[in-house]
């Protein structure tokens, strides 16, 4: 108002002149850019929903004949087409301009018409502390035969086809419905490099070259993909020039390889969980991402290809995209593979400890958070008064012998991350061991440690919480302490003329004295897009992992340590395939269910609780890692299973109030939603979760039996603090004509004001199995009703 009380004392003549050059000025402009935007093609999706018939060739031809009725003729249709989905669902990919993908939009079966979008990627010990252990004749993977003949899909960076962890030793006849093959590229060779273990390995890059609008190993094209690393070298091929890729195909289902270490620590027998599937590579990341269009062909290939499980180690960045909604396209392929047998595991992403963190949420898929394992890796730190401390770190080699100690006081004005930005240029490092305190986490000093040493100086101590992830540090003398170690450390220096310390090499320490925890940098809960869906549903060892890897530095032997959600997904991936072969008739649900009931919430040597690692440690809760730390041996026998079919989904996205025409066509049935719509809080999860109790709510769940046909189950009641929860029938009796049984959850609350999310269970149990499922509840009043 003020602005416009100046203008009045303006000539409103002048101004008039001037408001007309300028809007005219920006009208040309708007009209310009407008031309622009639409004259510049970009690659699109167009998705059409389920299949109307199983003719591909057909299918992909009227594709074309779509696509030909926009531009105008079948050669522009073909320059244009990218790919075409046409084994799990119909749809295609192709390069359009704004005013084409509209045009395209409005046309009779087309779903949606999307904007491709990238997406971001984000083992010697980890099996024997899950219970796995090749030497005991009792368990999961001796019952499966070692995971025989399951196949296992992974979605990542490729595969270095030569690591001694994708031989075929022992293995049968690739299993005859098996559909995929290997394709040829550089350096990748399917008679030399496919094998009984490697049997199908796929790239897909189309989708990348379009959005880049540049050919393979052009300068653009080049100048993207070593954006990471100036040195980087990509292949045209399913080889694996990044590693990520390898590590993940290897923990789900790589093969014996004995007396693997690096630097000797971690030494023993690298193998993945199913250490007898097959594995069948789809190749769709390049330098760290991947197009929209590059994986939903993937998973339309892997789902013709008849694969068991497909494993995602790479997701979106929040803020998530519904379901149905038209940016991420991990939703739709992964809808479809479930509809079509396949269990789908992704990546709960590495942005913890925040809360609401947590990606790839669709309840149809499993997704994985990481916690740690028991295996430490105790590093000495002699001072130069004879006292020794311990802190954290994969050092070896020779000991640093006692050289000078020196720590920088920081003035007044300096930053707190002081320590985080060392660089070459601080020369007073030289021929010194840096003490510092950061409060940033551990692993995201890779630079600092590197211009320490560039600068002459000998080596690190870094006060940090956690003091773990070391896996970027593996043979440099950086050791991780807690600040109270720190803090002793510091007052030796300040008391002493001519400090001196001592840093020798890490050893490997396996037991109960190192507890479990749900890794810091983990994604968390609840649910941003969808609250009342727990997510995570579990997890599993991410932290410090040793898999195979491309022979880079720091992996010349094959084998390399890395941390991440990423790790943690292929080891839920090996376990599902070892669960499909023993149970082949389990639907994605019910394996899901197996998982999540019978999980660790306490950890699996000490049975003290698995605790989670942030600003503040605490207790797990399952906003850290769903129903618990996965427990592959009870899940082979979990009694009870919440059971859903590919139509309860449907509902769900019903419930959700998604537009019912692209959810007709999601599913290729008419009025999906004209029945009474229910509730997302009776889609029959194994979880409750209820963000904004007030009045009491009535849930409904059904499980279903899979354990001895005459049993008998309680219901055990542990209630989240102030709320009330009531099981009706709280007794369950079955025979075999009563194989599945319904009961109703209420739950109320007794608090009176907004509270925070609270934690409880239920649990089933015949006196054999536990069959438990987290609750968790948040009462909410509204402070303003208008």
């Amino acid at each position: 108002m003020r602005l416009l009380g100046r203008i009045s004392n303006i000539n409103m003549s002048f101004l008039s002149i001037h408001l007309m050059f300028l809007a005219l000025l920006f009208a040309h402009v708007a009209d310009n850019l407008l031309t622009q935007a639409n004259l510049e093609s970009k690659v699109h999706i167009v998705y059409m929903g389920e299949r109307q018939h199983d003719d591909v060739e057909l299918i992909t031809s009227s594709h074309h004949d779509l696509l030909s009725s926009v531009l105008g003729s079948r050669e522009a249709s073909a320059e244009s087409m990218i790919y075409s989905y046409r084994h799990g669902f119909s749809g295609f990919a192709a390069k359009l301009t704004e005013r084409q993908a509209q045009s395209i939009a409005d046309l009779p079966g087309v779903v949606h018409v999307i904007p491709s979008h990238l997406y971001k990627v984000q083992t010697t010990r980890s099996w024997d502390y899950l219970g796995l252990s090749s030497s005991s004749p009792s368990n999961l993977l001796h019952e499966t035969k070692l995971g025989e003949d399951a196949i296992i899909g992974v979605l990542d960076t490729g595969v270095w086809p030569e690591s001694e962890s994708f031989n075929d030793k022992g293995l049968g006849p690739i299993p005859s419905r098996w559909k995929g093959f290997c394709q040829k590229g550089e350096r990748f060779d399917p008679v030399k490099n496919c094998n009984r273990k490697l049997i199908g390995a796929r790239f897909f890059i189309d989708g990348l070259k379009a959005a880049l609008g540049e050919p393979f190993n052009s300068t653009k094209y080049n100048e993207y993909l070593s954006a990471r690393d100036p040195e980087y070298e990509e292949y045209l091929s399913a080889r694996d020039s990044d590693g990520h890729g390898t590590h993940t195909a290897s923990t789900a289902g790589g093969s014996f390889v004995h007396n693997v270490s690096v630097g000797e620590l971690a030494y023993g027998t690298a193998r993945g969980g199913a250490p007898h599937a097959r594995l069948a590579i789809y190749k769709v990341i390049w330098s760290g991402f991947a197009t929209s269009a590059d994986i939903l062909k993937a998973f339309d290939e892997a789902i013709h290809d008849r694969v068991d499980v497909l494993s995602l180690s790479l997701g979106v960045d929040i803020p998530l995209f519904p379901e149905i909604d038209k940016r991420d396209l991990i939703y739709y392929g992964s809808f479809h593979a479930v509809a079509n047998g396949i269990t789908v595991v992704c990546a709960a992403g590495n942005a913890g400890p925040i809360a609401q963190t947590v990606f790839n949420v669709a309840p149809w898929v499993i997704t994985v958070g990481a916690s740690t394992i028991d295996r430490s890796f105790p590093t000495p730190i002699m001072l130069g008064n004879n006292r020794t401390l311990m802190g954290q770190a994969m050092f070896f080699g020779n000991d640093t012998g006692f050289v000078g100690l020196i720590f920088k006081e920081r003035s007044v004005f300096e930053s707190l991350h002081r320590c985080e930005s060392l660089s070459t240029n601080d020369t007073w490092v030289a021929g010194k061991v840096v003490l510092c305190f950061t409060i940033t986490a551990g692993q995201w000093l890779a630079s600092t440690i590197s211009n320490v040493l560039k600068a002459g100086g000998l080596g690190m101590i870094v006060a940090s919480n956690p003091t773990r992830y070391l896996y970027q540090y593996a043979g440099m003398p950086f050791v991780f302490v807690n600040y109270d170690v720190a803090t002793q450390i510091l007052n030796y220096f300040r008391s002493n003329r001519d400090p001196k310390v001592r840093l020798l090499p890490s050893k490997t320490y396996i037991g109960k004295l190192a507890p479990t925890y749900v890794a810091s940098f983990s994604s968390r809960g609840p649910n941003s897009l969808s609250p009342a869906i727990l997510k995570p549903d579990i997890a599993a060892p991410g932290a410090d992992i040793l898999a195979a890897y491309t022979p880079v530095p720091g992996a010349e032997n094959g084998y390399k340590f890395d941390s991440g959600t990423s790790m943690s997904t292929p080891h839920v991936s090996g376990i599902v395939a070892l669960l499909k072969s023993i149970h082949p008739d389990w639907s994605p649900a019910a394996i899901k269910s197996a998982l999540i009931t019978t999980a660790w919430r306490t950890d699996p040597y000490s049975g003290e609780p698995i605790l989670a690692e942030g600003d503040i440690t605490k207790i797990a809760d399952p906003f850290d890692f769903g129903g618990g730390l996965v427990n592959p041996n009870r899940a082979r026998d979990p009694g009870l299973v919440y059971d859903l079919r590919i139509e309860d989904y449907t509902h769900y996205l019903c419930s959700m109030g998604y537009d019912e025409t692209a959810i007709n066509h999601l599913t290729r049935k008419a009025n999906s939603c004209s029945r009474t719509v229910i509730s997302v809080l009776d889609l029959n999860l194994p979880s409750i979760t209820i963000p904004n109790l007030n009045n009491p709510i009535n849930l409904t769940r059904t499980v279903t039996n899979v354990g001895a046909i005459n049993s008998e189950y309680k219901a055990i009641i542990r209630p989240p603090p102030g709320i009330t929860v009531v099981v009706k029938p709280d007794y369950l009796i079955f025979s075999p004509k009563i194989k599945k049984i319904s009961f109703t959850v209420t739950v109320s609350t007794r608090h009176q004001v907004t509270t925070k999310y609270y934690f409880g269970s239920l649990t089933w149990t015949d006196g054999v199995h536990t069959v438990r499922i987290p609750i968790s509840v948040r009462s909410e009043f509204p402070e303003l009703v208008w």
